[in-house]
């Protein structure tokens, strides 16, 4: 995006801050996540924009990212490989001090295991509700005894007390998760909308089954997409929701109420020589960023 980078977190000034989290000791399958935040900055790159008053959305006759926000770019969190504990807690303590500074957190993944570091960090804001955007549950106990694994992080997430909601969306497919794991989940009273029920009842029945909330955290794991549209990830599964649907359920949630971050996970490019998974997320996530602010506008 061309935005300027702080490294220092203690002195961040900023609205946005894009933390990048080269993490992939969650893999449960195919690896390379580790090397998705490079690729998402790589992609944005096609997404640039320098002109002051912002970049022009026709779809929606706006204007978004002008320049009384201020975007930045932290680099990345300090993964120690082979030490999964310590590397949550360095991205745990990464986000702690973007929160601290007043800023929203927006992290490029890594495998989906992060997302239980980045909400964990969140505690201070206060009860949010988490909607995760995902072909898989993720509601593994565990699995090959490991409990904070690509499988697990909404189960995880669902322990933390200031997690008070979840919606689910684009959930598909078979073998993502156990019988007992979708129980367990609306047990919870996490609200599950499969791939099927967005094709069949739209995006507005999405947005209207999410829980109302003063605060959301959005969690948006790549393979939620239709992976005939984006390849580079290691888990596809046949499905999933258009460029469209994820678009218009992004900026609905945030006429739902605030978002206090995002993550995009499970970008691998490796399986995508055609690069462009890397600039799809690239422009999610800056239009998200966009529909962010926006709101704060309003």
């Amino acid at each position: 995006m061309k935005k300027e980078i702080c490294t220092d977190l203690d002195r961040l000034e900023a609205d946005v801050a894009v933390l990048g989290v080269p993490y992939d000791m969650g893999i449960q399958y195919r690896s390379g996540t580790n090397q998705g935040p490079e690729c998402i900055r790589a992609g944005s790159k096609l997404t640039a924009f320098t002109n002051d008053d912002g970049v022009y959305d026709p779809d929606r006759d706006e204007m978004f990212l002008d320049s009384r926000w201020r975007i930045v770019d932290c680099g990345d969190a300090d993964i120690v490989h082979g030490d999964l504990e310590q590397s949550f807690r360095n991205i745990e303590e990464s986000v702690r001090k973007i929160v601290a500074r007043g800023a929203i957190p927006v992290v490029m993944g890594g495998d989906h295991s992060i997302t239980i570091p980045v909400v964990r960090a969140l505690d201070s804001l206060g009860p949010v509700c988490v909607v995760q955007i995902d072909a898989h549950l993720d509601w593994c106990d565990e699995r090959a005894g490991q409990k904070l694994g690509q499988g697990s992080p909404m189960r995880r997430l669902s322990e933390m007390k200031h997690v008070n909601g979840m919606a689910q969306v684009g959930i598909r497919g078979l073998g993502s998760s156990m019988k007992s794991d979708f129980e367990a989940a609306r047990a919870y009273g996490s609200v599950i909308i499969s791939a099927r029920d967005v094709k069949k009842k739209g995006i507005d029945y999405a947005l209207s089954q999410i829980p109302p909330a003063e605060r959301y955290y959005i969690t948006y794991d790549i393979d939620g997409t239709d992976p005939a549209l984006v390849t580079g990830t290691g888990t596809p599964s046949a499905g999933g929701l258009d460029y469209y649907e994820i678009n218009d359920l992004l900026y609905g949630i945030t006429k739902k109420g605030e978002v206090v971050g995002f993550d995009l996970v499970e970008v691998a490019p490796q399986y995508d020589p055609s690069g462009y998974t890397g600039i799809f997320a690239a422009r999610m996530m800056i239009e998200f960023m966009g529909y962010i602010l926006k709101s704060k506008e309003r």
